[in-house]
């Protein structure tokens, strides 16, 4: 023992070996605890014991290793476990340094994330759009309209099933012509029915228009149907869908690269879940009913029908959520009823859309598809 150590009262001594964070060679060093002085002495040692702490040791607990809590480098490591008991706070957390810079650089690193995802995505999505060949939008429609299928599928052994039963279908034919001689589409339209009762309609990018039986039962006559197939139209002409399907994926591609890979099949599902309960903004949601109001009237039908179908879907309550949920986004409800009532002139006469025979056959056009 040295003759600094005969001079104090020590109750813990013990050889440890110092990393002075200076250079890259410990060094052996007989240490002491000093009991009136409240610190831990040795050969260029001083540290008093409220600021020692014990950092979590990862290699295993043969070894006792310390720490300052002001200073990041410095190591002492001991055999002796008992010096951590004379230790007033062993384990305390050190406080982070220059935690305001933390702060700041951490709201700075979130406000970039928001600006990608809220700003630069959608206006590159809008842009992007454009240049997407024809090909490319209906290839994307078909794969998301599959993973819809199939995700929808409470059998567990195929998808949902398409309607189609000849009469219905060619009643939604002639539906689908009346409206389409009041719009130049700038790509052809597929229309689909699935066999489930969800109360809801969209389009998917390429002109796929889904229509679900559950909207179809909903109905009470053609015009209301068709209200809701011209607002699903207008969706298709703005190409909504598509940059509503660019953002998405532009977005989980920037919340991959923070949080992990999110790709392949698991991309596109959630792609066509979001699809499915579509949320566009105000804006596109406006247009589109301001389109179904204009192609209503250009097609001999009144737009109030639009209305009459928000009442349905109202009055349902939970059972319309689905529809309701992709309708009722914004503006509000209340809003556009009056609307759709305002674009239909007073005492206009409007010409027939389906005759009695047609209507019954479309609202059974999934049947035969369930007697198979």
């Amino acid at each position: 023992m040295t003759d600094m150590a005969d001079s104090f009262d020590t109750d813990f001594e013990t050889t440890a070996l110092h990393l002075d964070g200076q250079t890259g060679s410990p060094r052996q060093v007989e240490v002491f605890l000093d009991s009136a002085a409240r610190a831990l002495r040795g050969k260029g040692i001083d540290w008093p014991l409220d600021r020692i702490r014990v950092p979590p040791d990862f290699a295993g607990s043969d070894l006792i290793v310390l720490r300052l809590a002001d200073d990041p480098l410095q190591r002492l490591i001991l055999k002796e476990p008992g010096l951590v008991l004379h230790l007033p706070r062993p384990h305390k957390t050190a406080p982070a340094a220059n935690r305001g810079a933390i702060l700041k650089w951490a709201a700075a690193a979130i406000a970039s994330v928001a600006l990608i995802v809220f700003v630069l995505v959608p206006v590159m999505a809008d842009q992007l759009a454009r240049f997407i060949p024809p090909e490319g939008e209906r290839a994307l429609g078909e794969a998301t309209l599959t993973q819809i299928r199939e995700a929808m599928d409470e059998t567990g052994y195929r998808p949902v099933a398409f309607c189609d039963a000849p009469a219905g279908r060619a009643a939604l034919d002639r539906l689908q012509a009346r409206l389409e001689t009041a719009v130049d589409l700038p790509t052809e339209l597929t229309v689909h029915v699935l066999d489930h009762d969800m109360v809801n309609a969209f389009a998917l990018p390429g002109g796929h228009i889904v229509f679900f039986k559950g909207l179809i039962d909903t109905a009470d006559q053609p015009d209301e149907l068709a209200a809701v197939f011209a607002h699903e139209i207008g969706h298709v002409v703005s190409r909504d869908p598509t940059r509503h399907a660019l953002r998405t994926a532009g977005s989980i591609g920037v919340l991959g690269l923070l949080l992990g890979d999110f790709a392949g099949g698991t991309l596109v599902l959630f792609l066509a879940e979001r699809l499915i309960d579509a949320q566009y903004s105000q804006g596109a949601e406006a247009k589109a009913d301001l389109f179904a109001h204009r192609v209503m009237l250009e097609a001999g039908l009144p737009p109030d029908a639009l209305a009459r179908m928000f009442e349905r879907f109202g009055e349902q309550g939970s059972e319309a959520a689905g529809i309701m949920a992709h309708f009722l986004s914004h503006p509000a409800l209340g809003d556009r009823i009056k609307a759709a009532r305002a674009a239909t002139p007073r005492g206009h006469g409007f010409a027939p859309l389906l005759a009695s025979d047609d209507w019954h056959a479309l609202k059974s056009i999934c049947e035969q598809k369930r007697w198979q």
